[in-house]
């Protein structure tokens, strides 16, 4: 076995090797970037490199020969399914913790793949390939058009007739060279009600083939996986052992050694299945393998990298129970999923094995279902930690197992309750939404339900009044001199006066009216347009360093909270809302109070500016595009509120900037 690996990536799949290494006594060797030095992965690290990229496989190559490593983990992403990588650790006398190069090469071309398989006899979709087909010939509707070089959904269009054939083709091909370099297409027969279904295999050096079983993978959203859990509710002990001979032989095929998972497309109501390609790594959604299997993935894949025989032999593989797997992401539902960003000042994961490496610290599996509930977390967050555009927008994993499939969904939900992230805004919400919905919850699932249901499961936009009670409260309470004159009570000759507050969410300004002291009696109205208006009930807060309590008409609620300058944060049943008090005569430049009124354009994610489209003194009109801003490899066109001229543009090409930072400021009526 090894005594050094170097784990080539970040996040929080390299948080969770390095909990395996740990487990196994061997020093683990971490990479950052700049912008990454004080990055989870790097803290938990025996030691820790500066490379320029992730991406720089010299960069890669040279740190593992100066720290001595023996071998590289690529993880996910970055460089794990590239086969130069592969090839230029084996130049170095470096082993790589994966399949061969030539594995990588045959299933990372779908159209290699497909003819590499099905001549092993495993079943493939229907379809044609260039450059020996005319797709233009094609006349088997619905169809599917993807990206040779392709994956993760990039480029995939769905055709309906021929008529959309020409134009559907030229779309893919644009995006097919723009995003992966390569302009060669493929198109198969489209399976309507599809089920996305894949097969985890393990294969050693020795000749040894072996799959654990399945993961059901078909919520998803714009072909994005989000909520995976094994085994998959569709599939039956006979049908395990078919698909899994099936994933097996795509395996030989190509000589593959590691872990790998074999992806089909599930026909969800004849069961007809089908090979889609095969992902030659280790896999986002391994973890709900690991609970329902007892078998530490990552472990496995250093012993086959030393040259050890796998452990076990088909017969001996047995499954367990139900796990499930949801995947929290910095992006904001209600504003169509856009990516988030900003400091984490606030968390609280839910108990488990955090990043785990198969072991609590307890010594039982986390199979078992006994280690701190059933609950694992795989997470590359920490406080003070910055969430920027630089990289992938998910944070963490939360996986939940039981004995049944119901039970692990109670879990489950329960754990994303107890997710406090705050100072970034995530999915949470959104996913215990997902996760609760009668469809999901039996099990009636295929690749597009999400899109079918989303209306109901993004949550409504606007803090709600409690919470806005609550942070008017906070704002209320001041460290109080010994003056009486100086309390803030409202104390007035007659009766104590209300004092106002502003408070800008994401959607606006909202009021509140407070009077009396809120840590012994106070009172408070939400919504009032002036001081003669509105209910006034019954209001008290209690404040510490881990949560707030706030009682409102007899009613009592606790928050997590974090304080950053005038902007308050709160956490409850995991969601969160940021409330930044706003001052009378502030002009238009703190977040939320950007409407179309106003004129002013704010950047609807962190990014970059990629495109300039106007200057200062143009006039414009209602939609035109002004600007284009880039995050993690996704554009958004920024448009003008309304007619009139462009009186700011603070911005250039190249310049990061933060959600919600001004981008210009267009002046209604102006010529």
């Amino acid at each position: 076995m090894f005594t050094r690996v170097l784990v080539a990536n970040r996040g929080e799949i390299a948080v969770r090797v390095i909990r395996t290494l740990r487990a196994l006594g061997i020093t683990s060797v971490a990479v950052h970037t700049a912008s990454d030095a004080y990055a989870r992965h790097v803290r938990e690290a025996d030691t820790a490199l500066q490379i320029p990229k992730y991406l720089d496989m010299g960069a890669m190559v040279a740190a593992a020969e100066a720290s001595g490593a023996q071998a590289v983990h690529p993880g996910y992403g970055f460089l794990a399914e590239n086969a130069e990588f592969a090839r230029r650790c084996a130049e170095a006398g470096l082993v790589f913790v994966g399949p061969p190069p030539a594995a990588i090469d045959a299933m990372g071309d779908k159209i290699r793949a497909k003819a590499t398989v099905s001549a092993a006899g495993v079943p493939v979709v229907p379809g044609g390939a260039e450059p020996g087909d005319s797709l233009l010939s094609w006349t088997d509707f619905p169809a599917l058009i993807k990206p040779s070089a392709g994956g993760g959904g990039k480029g995939m269009v769905l055709v309906r007739s021929a008529a959309e054939l020409p134009d559907a083709l030229e779309s893919a091909r644009r995006t097919a060279r723009s995003a992966f370099g390569d302009a060669t297409l493929l198109i198969e027969r489209y399976v309507e009600n599809p089920r996305h279904i894949e097969i985890q295999v393990l294969a050693d050096t020795h000749g040894n083939v072996v799959h654990l079983g399945e993961r059901e993978c078909s919520l998803q959203r714009r072909h994005q996986k989000i909520i995976e859990e094994a085994p998959s509710p569709f599939v039956d002990a006979a049908m395990r052992e078919r698909m899994g001979a099936a994933a097996v032989e795509a395996a030989r095929a190509v000589g593959y050694v590691s872990a790998g998972t074999v992806e089909f497309i599930v026909d969800g109501t004849t069961g007809e299945y089908h090979f889609m390609e095969m992902n030659t790594r280790l896999q986002v959604e391994h973890p709900v393998t690991e609970l329902v299997t007892d078998l530490d993935l990552v472990e496995l894949q250093l012993r086959v990298a030393a040259g050890e025989p796998l452990p076990f032999t088909q017969d001996e593989v047995r499954l367990r129970g139900h796990a499930v797997e949801a995947r929290v992401y910095a992006e904001d539902p209600s504003r169509g999923f856009l990516p988030t960003g900003g400091r984490v000042l606030r968390l609280a994961e839910p108990g488990g094995v955090r990043g785990g490496s198969g072991l609590g610290d307890s010594g039982v599996r986390i199979g078992s279902g006994l280690v701190e509930g059933g609950i694992r977390v795989d997470s590359g967050l920490v406080e003070g930690g910055v969430v920027g555009s630089e990289f992938d927008p998910m944070l963490a994993k939360v996986i939940a197992w039981a004995p049944t499939r119901e039970a692990a969904f109670r879990r489950l939900d329960q754990a994303l309750a107890e997710t406090v992230v705050l100072g970034v805004i995530t999915n949470v919400p959104f996913l215990r939404a997902l996760a609760a919905h009668p469809e999901v919850r039996a099990g009636e699932l295929d690749t597009g339900l999400v899109e079918r249901v989303l209306p109901a499961l993004v949550p409504a936009a606007g803090p709600p009044d409690e919470v806005l009670a609550a942070a008017a409260l906070v704002f209320h309470t001041v460290p109080q001199g010994s003056d009486p004159w100086e309390v803030a009570d409202g104390w007035r000759v007659g009766e104590r006066a209300w004092t106002t507050w502003r408070l800008e969410s994401r959607d606006g300004v909202h009021t509140i009216q407070v009077r009396g002291l809120p840590e012994k009696s106070s009172e408070i109205r939400i919504g009032c347009a002036t001081q003669e208006t509105g209910e006034a009930v019954p209001a008290r807060l209690l404040i510490d360093s881990a949560k707030l309590t706030v009682t409102l008409a007899g009613r009592t609620q606790h928050y997590t909270h974090a304080r950053h300058d005038d902007t308050l944060w709160l956490g409850w049943d995991g969601q969160s809302w940021a409330l930044t008090r706003h001052r009378i005569g502030d002009p238009g430049d703190r977040p939320g109070t950007a409407h179309a009124g106003d004129g002013v354009v704010r950047s609807p994610m962190p990014g970059t500016v990629l495109v300039v489209k106007a200057q200062p003194g143009d006039q414009v009109s209602a939609g035109q595009p002004l600007l284009i801003v880039e995050a993690m490899k996704m554009e958004h066109t920024v448009t003008a509120p309304c007619d009139g001229r462009v009186t700011e543009l603070p911005v250039q090409a190249g310049q990061p900037v933060d959600m919600d930072a001004v981008l210009a400021v267009v002046t209604a009526g102006e010529s």
